[in-house]
């Protein structure tokens, strides 16, 4: 059986929140220090605050040089809202 293509979404993160090793999106040879990351859970609990929703999917890229997470999200209203957040720091730094 071929091995399985990695996953992107909530499957990405351990129980605890924080990021599952594997292989991040962010170009070639992008690799990121887990063990300095953020944990996933206070960042969306601080999206939760700021727009109440709930979580579609995560991924970890890379943009100018460090680790963010795309936090793709779901408000209660319905609108989709792309947020881009600090891996390292858990700092908001943008929505699409």
């Amino acid at each position: 059986m071929p091995p399985r293509a990695p996953r992107h979404g909530p499957e990405e993160f351990g129980p605890n929140g924080a990021p599952l090793p594997g292989e991040p999106r962010g170009g070639a040879g992008a690799r990121f220090d887990i063990q300095r990351m953020a944990p996933l859970d206070p960042v969306l609990d601080k999206l939760q605050r700021r727009s109440p929703g709930r979580q579609l999917n995560t991924i970890i890229e890379s943009e100018d040089g460090r680790p963010v997470y795309r936090v793709r999200w779901m408000t209660n209203e319905g609108r989709r809202i792309d947020y881009v957040v600090d891996a390292n720091t858990g700092q908001f730094l943008g929505e699409r």
